[in-house]
C-alpha cells in the first residue's frame, strides 16, 4: 500500500433546494449552549453547502448569557433576518479561510484516481442514525404512546391543548417566566361545570410547569386562578407531584429532525413545552444540514405531551417513547451510521469500486475535519495556542482585532472601533448581537477591566473556551499524523504506539509483525501521555518548542486550560460499508426512503435505468469523534475546505 499526495478536484454545484423552515418556530427559538464542534464525545459532521449556515460565519457557536432576556430576543431577531447572508460576501470571506493543508490534512491512503461529486446538494442526501452504547441503531418507527397501569393527572387529554385561548397562553407564559409584575392570572370559566374546570386546571398545570391553580368565585362568576408555586426554581424542575412512582422519571424518545442541529431542536422543544432546555439530555450532537435520528431523554415530561408536538412542529418528529430511570450522557453512544448520496458523480464504475473497496478494507486517515478549526482568517487553533502560552493579550487581540475577508457589518464596525479606541464600551455599542464571543469578551472586559483579561475571557461559556485549546490539540495531531504517514507509510513500525486496554505501549522491534497500521495510535499532546520512540516523537517536541510550549509540562496555572492527553487511531476502518450507483434525471427527487417516509408509507421514486445523472449512495458506520467528511474525502480525493470549494465553484454561489 502506498500513500498518495492530495490533489484538488473541482465539484460542479448547481443551485440546490431552498432550506424549508417554519417561521413560527424560528421566532420561538433562542440559541442555548452548543458544543458540537469542540466535543470529542459526539459525532462531528462537516457541512459543505450552497448557502452558509450561521455556524460557518463565526469562529464559535453562540450561547445564551443568563438573565439577558431582552438582549437575547434582539439578537435572535437580528440573526434570523440575516441568517443566509450574501453568497458573494461569503465567497469573499472564504478567500481568507483555511484549506486542508493549513491544518495538516495532506495525505490519502488509497490509490484510486479521484472523481467529483456533490455532497449535500440536498440536506436529505445526508442521513445520520445514532448507534447507542448497546450497539442498537436508533430508528423512528413507532408513534404510539406507552400506557401506564397507574392513572396520572399529569397525562393531558387532547382537550388540554385547546381549552386555553392564545391570549390565556400568552398571559400564563409571561406569569410563568416572571416577565411582568402580576402575581396571578384569572381565567373565566365560560361553561361552568366541574368537568370543564378540571380540564382548565389540568391544562395550566401540564403546559406551564411551576404554576398552581385554584378556583374562586368573583361577582357570581367562576374563575381559575393561576399563580406561582415556587418561583424561578420551578422552571428548571418539572412538577414532582402526581408523577407515578412506578414510572421512570425520564421519558426517552427518538428525535427525527431535518435541517436543524441538536441544540436548536432542543430549544424549540423546550419552548413549546415551556420548560428549561437543561432538563433534556442526549449522547451526541448532530449537525444541521442533514436528516438525523437520535435518542433524547427529558425529565418528567410525559410521552403524551411530547407526542402532541408532532402536530405542532415542522422539521421534527418524535416517537419510540419509553420511560426509564436514567438520563443520557454525552459520549455514551457507540457511534453513528451514515447514509450519504453523492450526486452527479463523474467517476467510472472501476474508480468507484476501487474507492469503496479501499474505504472498506483500508479505511481513511482519522483527521480532525475542517469545522474543528473555524472558517475565518483567525483559526481557532491560534487562539488555543495563545491560551496555552498564557498570552492573554494575544487571546484578546485575536478575538477582537479586524480580520481580512467579509463579515457581518456590525462585526466589522465593532472590530474597527476596538482597533481605534481599545474601549470595550465603545466597541460593544457597535455590536447589536451581544451573544457572540466578541460581545461576551467585551462585556467581560467592561466588568473586570483591561488588566484582568483572564476573568473577562472566563465570561465566555466554558465549552467555547475549551474548544479553542482542543482545536490546537487537533491541529498538532493532524500535522503529526501526516508526518508519520509520510515517514513510515501504512505499516506498523518499532517505536509506534498501540493501545492495550486503556494504556498506550510502544511496539517493540520483535513484535512489529503482530501489528498493522490499524493498531497504531498517536497522542494528542497533554500531560500524562507518551510519544512515539522514533522520528515523530521528536517532531512533536519540535512543533511545540516552535510554539513556545513545553511538551513535558502541559499543566496550566488555570486548571480548565491544562491539557489532558489522549490517544487517537491513525486509520479508521468504517464498519457496515455498502454502496450502489443509481441513475436519476431530476436532482430534486430523493434517492432513498427515510424513517419518516417509511412510517408515512411513501414509496421510493421509480428511477430511470439510464438517467442523465449518476449518484453514489454509500452507507457506513463510524465510532464517535470521527468525521464522516474525512471518509468522503478519501473516496473523492478532494479538498473539503469551504475556501477551496468556493474558489473552485464560484458559479454556484451566484
Amino acid at each position: 500500500m502506498e500513500t498518495v499526495e492530495m490533489n484538488s478536484v473541482s465539484l460542479k454545484r448547481p443551485h440546490s433546494e431552498d432550506d424549508v423552515a417554519n417561521a413560527d418556530e424560528i421566532k420561538r427559538q433562542k440559541t442555548s449552549e452548543k458544543s458540537k464542534t469542540g466535543n470529542d464525545s459526539g459525532q462531528s459532521i462537516e457541512t459543505v453547502t450552497e448557502q452558509p449556515d450561521k455556524s460557518l460565519l463565526e469562529d464559535t457557536k453562540n450561547e445564551i448569557i443568563p438573565n439577558e432576556e431582552s438582549e437575547e430576543q434582539e439578537d435572535e431577531e437580528l440573526e434570523d433576518s440575516d441568517e443566509d447572508g450574501d453568497p458573494e460576501s461569503f465567497a469573499d470571506m472564504m478567500k481568507h479561510g483555511l484549506t486542508e493543508s493549513d491544518v495538516g490534512i495532506t495525505k490519502f491512503v488509497s490509490c484510486h484516481k479521484g472523481f467529483s461529486g456533490i455532497l449535500k446538494e440536498r440536506y436529505s442526501d445526508f442521513v445520520v442514525h445514532e448507534i447507542g452504547k448497546d450497539g442498537r441503531v436508533s430508528h423512528l418507527d413507532d408513534f404510539s404512546v406507552p400506557v401506564d397501569d397507574e392513572v396520572n393527572f399529569e397525562d393531558p387529554s387532547e382537550e388540554t391543548f385547546t381549552v386555553l385561548s392564545d391570549e390565556d397562553k400568552q398571559r400564563l407564559e409571561e406569569l410563568q417566566l416572571l416577565k411582568n409584575k402580576e402575581t396571578s392570572v384569572a381565567i373565566e370559566v365560560i361553561e361552568d361545570t366541574k368537568e370543564k374546570r378540571t380540564v382548565i386546571h389540568q391544562a395550566v398545570k401540564s403546559l406551564f410547569p411551576g404554576l398552581e391553580t385554584k378556583t374562586e368565585d368573583r361577582d357570581g362568576k367562576k374563575y381559575i386562578i393561576a399563580y406561582h408555586a415556587a418561583g424561578k426554581k420551578a422552571l428548571a424542575n418539572p412538577r414532582k407531584h402526581s408523577w407515578p412512582k412506578s414510572r421512570g422519571s425520564y421519558c426517552h424518545f427518538v428525535l427525527y429532525k431535518e435541517n436543524k442541529d441538536t441544540m436548536d431542536a432542543i430549544n424549540v422543544l423546550s419552548k413549546f413545552l415551556r420548560v428549561k432546555p437543561n432538563i433534556f439530555s442526549y449522547m451526541g450532537t448532530k449537525d444541521k444540514r442533514a436528516i438525523t435520528v437520535q435518542e433524547i431523554a427529558v425529565l418528567r415530561i410525559t410521552a403524551q405531551r411530547l407526542a402532541h408536538l408532532n402536530k405542532c412542529l415542522m422539521n421534527f418528529k418524535l416517537g419510540n417513547f419509553s420511560y426509564k430511570n436514567h438520563p443520557l450522557k454525552l459520549g455514551e453512544l457507540q457511534g453513528n451510521h451514515f447514509t450519504v448520496v453523492l450526486r452527479n458523480i463523474t467517476g467510472t464504475d472501476d474508480q468507484i469500486e476501487q474507492a469503496m473497496h479501499s474505504l472498506r478494507e483500508i479505511g481513511f486517515i482519522n483527521y480532525y475535519g475542517m469545522q474543528r478549526f473555524g472558517t475565518t482568517a483567525v483559526p481557532t487553533y491560534q487562539i488555543g495556542r495563545a491560551i496555552l502560552q498564557n498570552n492573554w493579550n494575544e487571546v484578546m487581540d485575536l478575538i477582537l482585532k479586524p480580520r481580512p475577508g467579509a463579515e457581518k457589518g456590525y462585526l466589522v464596525k465593532c472590530r474597527e472601533e476596538w482597533a481605534k479606541t481599545k474601549d470595550p464600551a465603545a466597541a460593544l455599542r457597535k455590536l447589536p448581537v451581544k451573544r457572540c464571543v466578541e460581545g461576551q469578551l467585551l462585556r467581560g472586559l467592561l466588568k473586570y477591566g483591561m488588566k484582568n483579561i483572564i476573568s473577562a475571557f472566563g465570561i465566555i461559556p466554558r465549552n467555547n473556551r475549551l474548544m479553542y485549546i482542543h482545536s490546537y490539540q487537533s491541529y498538532v495531531w493532524n500535522n503529526m499524523v501526516s508526518k508519520r504517514i509520510e515517514e513510515y507509510g501504512l505499516r506498523a513500525v518499532a517505536g509506534d504506539l498501540t493501545l492495550k486496554g486503556a494504556t498506550a505501549v510502544h511496539i517493540e522491534e520483535g513484535d512489529v509483525d503482530n501489528y498493522t497500521i490499524h493498531d497504531v495510535v498517536m497522542p494528542l499532546p497533554g500531560f500524562d501521555v507518551i510519544y512515539p520512540k522514533h522520528k515523530i516523537g521528536e517532531a512533536y517536541k519540535e512543533m511545540l518548542v516552535a510554539d513556545n510550549l513545553d511538551i513535558n509540562n502541559m499543566r496550566h496555572k488555570i486548571r480548565d486550560y491544562s491539557l489532558s492527553g489522549a490517544y487517537r487511531k491513525i486509520i479508521i476502518r468504517p464498519q457496515n460499508v455498502n454502496w450502489e450507483v443509481v441513475a436519476y434525471d431530476d436532482p430534486r427527487i430523493p434517492l432513498f426512503t427515510t424513517d419518516l417516509d417509511k412510517l408515512e408509507g411513501k414509496p421510493l421514486p421509480v428511477l430511470p435505468t439510464d438517467g442523465k445523472f449518476r449518484a453514489l449512495k454509500m452507507e457506513f458506520s463510524l465510532p464517535p469523534s470521527t468525521y464522516a467528511t474525512m471518509a468522503i474525502r478519501e473516496v473523492l480525493k478532494m479538498d473539503t475546505s469551504i475556501k477551496n470549494q468556493t474558489q473552485l465553484n464560484t458559479t454556484w454561489l451566484r
